[in-house]
């Protein structure tokens, strides 16, 4: 069974390493997104996808728009029985929908959290259920039926990281089971009146204020490690718990300290600080932080 896959970051470099490990499988051409500056000195970094698929010889393309003519011209060229796409980053053109099936897995229960972050959205939510849909593709955002779903319960106090690997792990053996039983398989189209969308997380996402609890620690679940979450000060919450989210308090008010954290009252509900970065200045304790601030118990973190 001949294969293209499409994908860019490690939720898709994990997919295509189980169909490489598949023997009835031959990839025989990848498509990810161009190689991109990375950190401070802008080092031009290869995707995760483009790295494993040349420790294996196989052929890899970086268009920076699917869409041209000549890179639909080049890709059609290829002969392949399916298409495989996960978290590539471009929206395929009707020819190459129309080459072969074209099979997305995407990280939510569809149609619910379309687009760019649903992993995040799961957590900003508090959602208890999320999964992964595998789905015949077509021109619109993850709109297209629906071939079958994996469901995966969430922990309350799961992050961001462990719940992107269980969904990866899951995708990548969804993808082997629809690939190898497609025909058994019959698509259902999305309830699009159920349909909602997730956006790119940017940096600026990740500022919070101490108005709600269990917003704050939902947001320092899906955004660590990135964008983390800070406060308006530049000042960097490390590592945090949820103490409750019904109390009524000043908001950022010191409640309690003991060796190795505070509880900090929100506006609703309050949570327990363990470790902060002060901008500019390395990770520290919370301890360290406020006696280098002089803060005591009803001072204000801010």
């Amino acid at each position: 069974m001949k294969i293209i896959f499409m994908g860019t970051p490690d939720y898709a470099k994990v997919i295509l390493e189980k169909l490489i490990d598949t023997d009835s499988l031959d990839i025989v051409a990848v498509y990810t997104q161009p190689d991109k500056p990375v950190g401070r000195k802008k080092i031009l970094t290869p995707p995760p996808v483009k790295t494993l698929a040349l420790e294996h010889n196989i052929e890899v393309y970086q268009p920076d728009r699917l869409r041209d003519a000549d890179v639909v011209e080049e890709l059609l060229k290829i002969e392949c029985d399916y298409i495989v796409v996960a978290a590539y980053g471009q929206i395929l053109p009707r020819p190459i929908l129309d080459h072969a099936p074209c099979i997305n897995l995407h990280a939510s229960i569809l149609p619910q959290y379309r687009g760019a972050s649903p992993i995040q959205q799961t957590l900003l939510n508090g959602d208890k259920k999320t999964g992964v849909t595998a789905m015949l593709m077509e021109e619109g955002l993850d709109t297209g039926a629906i071939i079958k779903i994996e469901t995966l319960d969430v922990a309350e106090e799961m992050m961001a990281e462990e719940l992107f690997s269980k969904l990866t792990d899951i995708a990548a053996n969804l993808t082997i089971d629809v690939l190898q039983n497609y025909d058994a398989y019959i698509p259902r189209a999305q309830d699009n009146s159920q349909a909602s969308l997730c956006k790119k997380i940017s940096k600026a996402d990740g500022e919070v204020s101490f108005d709600n609890a269990q917003t704050l620690y939902n947001k320092y679940r899906a955004f660590t490690p990135w964008p983390g979450v800070y406060l308006k000060s530049g000042l960097k919450l490390k590592e945090i718990s949820l103490e409750e989210s019904q109390s009524h308090n000043q908001e950022g008010k010191i409640l309690s300290i003991d060796t190795k954290s505070i509880r900090v009252g929100c506006k609703k509900g309050s949570i327990r600080i363990h470790r902060v970065q002060p901008e500019s200045k390395k990770e520290m304790d919370i301890s360290s932080y406020i006696n280098g601030k002089r803060l005591t118990l009803e001072d204000t973190l801010s």
